[in-house]
């Protein structure tokens, strides 16, 4: 009885202490609105020139939120609809065409199958000059955004210039919808999905999908998530139900407001709970991919391949504010079954130069998955078999940065009325002769990293007074380098094709295309077929044998000081 009453004592003054501290903040609160508000007031009323009070608001609410993290952010009314579009909606009205800025004028760089755009015969390289009589002479992408897009049924002109003539298009805007599952298809016998969003339906339309390649009896599924930032936490959660059995926790987020905790578990019987499954992730799989991937890595259902995921472990929340905008406000983080937090970077705290930095590598706790294996938090997610990177070069870099495949993958697609198709697509030799021929007078200049650091060993050089020691020698390797140079074209002519390819390939066979086209150099597809031809090595690898007992050792694979 005594301890009864100890138990209720403690709790009651738990209770009261968290009163005290709530009204206490809540003073706080209402103490610093007053002193924003006046402030605001008085600066608008007598300011020497002239202010504009919404934006020295936005500039204010905006310097208040960096302070936290990059997720919490302030969406005014004028950006309610790109929001939507970004984290929640999958459709809007539009053309169906994508822009691009070459040189300060908009060109059509795409066009989608199906689409307004493509039925009036809008073509890449098509330079647009107004849209519904409106100059976008320097307007930026958002604006052009904001022309193009509009109600379905609503009409549109475009004036455009089409190889020196200009041309009037009229269009009917249509919903221009983006699937969460941008490509389904049978790869080798094996069920492949892609999923490029969590916005909504999207755990329904990898239902769907793997209903029908079902059908096919295929003998495993790849999942890929490489391409992946996330979006709605829950349509993580159905997807993991697809593969695991009900009451099964997928997801626990936890937050300084305990209305914020909350468990989340299967709800249904599984769909698919016996097909072997892999999971491609990569350095720019996020949030909700992290939450899929990381789910069922611990609970030993899928084996994960790729490259150590962003690692955000945060969860959002949107509150509506007045006049029609919102706030969106991380309430909490999340939490895999093993009960690791896959959180990289640490907001709480800043460095000397003021800049916050990844959790450190004493700061990251082992965990274990349902059998026993060993997986790490602070991290992202890191993948049970890890595929080396792809890193671009600089010369490919600024060649696409900079639009240089542009004018010749429209320069091709005019002279080429049909190619291969997209699966088994590549350029000859001599199509990339005439590539490297149509670069002559362009600017395409880089700087390749030996001259970064030839240029910082200089820099120190100049700080020790011992430029004139080594300036000759500097000057030479300079020189070597700038021959180097003129030959990059061809050593790195391999992934300089494979871009060039991805260009050519969209022209005929559009977003799908450029999917089923890269398939040929994709390591990671590669990868998952392997092991999914391997039922020996998948059960070893989920079951922890050898090797695969410990997965993601900071203290081996040195991802601490990893950037991705």
């Amino acid at each position: 009885m005594k301890k009864t009453k100890y138990a209720l004592f403690v709790v009651l003054l738990a209770f009261a202490a968290l009163t005290w501290s709530f009204k206490e903040d809540l003073f706080l609160v209402s103490k610093n609105l007053d002193i924003f508000a006046a402030l605001y007031k008085e600066v608008s009323i007598n300011y020497v020139d002239e202010t504009d009070p919404g934006s020295m608001m936005k500039t204010g609410i905006d310097a208040m939120l960096d302070e936290l993290d990059p997720y919490t952010s302030y969406i005014p009314e004028s950006e309610i609809e790109d929001y939507k579009l970004k984290y929640v909606s999958t459709q809007f009205g539009g053309i169906g065409a994508s822009t691009v800025f070459i040189d300060g004028k908009l060109f059509v760089n795409e066009v989608s199958d199906g689409y307004p755009a493509f039925k009036q015969g809008i073509k890449p390289g098509d330079q647009l000059l107004k849209i519904n009589d409106v100059d976008i002479k320097g307007k930026d992408r958002n604006a052009v955004s904001q022309l193009l897009r509009g109600p379905k049924g609503s009409a549109l002109k475009l004036l455009i210039v089409r190889e020196g003539t200009l041309v009037n298009k009229e269009l009917i805007r249509d919903e221009i919808k983006q699937p969460n599952v941008s490509y389904a298809a049978m790869v080798d016998g094996i069920a492949y999905i892609r999923l490029d969003k969590f916005l909504e339906n999207s755990a329904q339309e990898v239902r769907d999908a793997a209903l029908e390649l079902n059908k096919q009896h295929p003998r495993g599924m790849i999942l890929d998530l490489r391409y992946n930032g996330g979006g709605i936490l829950q349509e993580a959660v159905k997807i993991v139900n697809l593969f695991v059995n009900r009451d099964v926790l997928v997801v626990t987020q936890r937050g300084r407001n305990p209305e914020k905790t909350i468990n989340y578990r299967t709800n249904s019987m599984p769909m698919l709970p016996d097909l072997p499954l892999t999971v491609l992730i990569g350095g720019a799989s996020a949030s909700a991919s992290e939450i899929v991937a990381g789910a069922l890595q611990d609970l030993d259902r899928a084996i994960i391949i790729g490259q150590r995921s962003y690692g955000k472990g945060l969860v959002q929340q949107t509150f509506n504010l007045p006049y029609n905008s919102l706030v969106k406000v991380t309430v909490a983080k999340y939490f895999t079954p093993s009960g690791r937090c896959i959180q990289a970077i640490d907001y709480s705290h800043k460095n000397s130069s003021g800049k916050n930095d990844r959790f450190a590598d004493s700061l990251i706790n082992k965990y274990n998955t349902s059998t026993g294996r060993n997986v790490y938090d602070g991290n992202g997610i890191y993948p049970d078999i890890a595929v080396a990177t792809v890193k671009l070069s600089p010369i490919t870099m600024s060649l696409i940065t900079k639009s240089m495949f542009f004018d010749y993958a429209n320069a091709y697609w005019k002279s080429h009325p049909a190619i291969a198709p997209a699966a088994g697509f590549k350029i000859s030799d001599s199509d990339y002769a005439a590539f490297m021929n149509s670069l002559d007078g362009k600017d395409y200049s880089y700087t390749s990293s030996t001259e970064r650091l030839l240029s910082d060993l200089r820099g120190e050089a100049e700080k020790e007074h011992k430029l004139d020691a080594v300036k000759a020698e500097l000057e030479n390797l300079k020189a070597k380098m700038l021959v180097a140079k003129k030959t990059d074209l061809m050593t790195h002519q391999a992934e300089i094709k494979r871009a060039l390819e991805t260009q050519i390939v969209s022209r005929y066979y559009f977003e799908k295309g450029k999917i089923v086209q890269a398939f040929q150099y994709d390591q990671e597809l590669e990868a998952a077929k392997s092991v999914l031809g391997n039922s020996t090595k998948m059960l070893a690898i989920l079951k922890g044998e050898g090797a695969y007992k410990v997965i993601g050792d900071p203290a081996k694979t040195g991802l601490a000081a990893d950037d991705n």
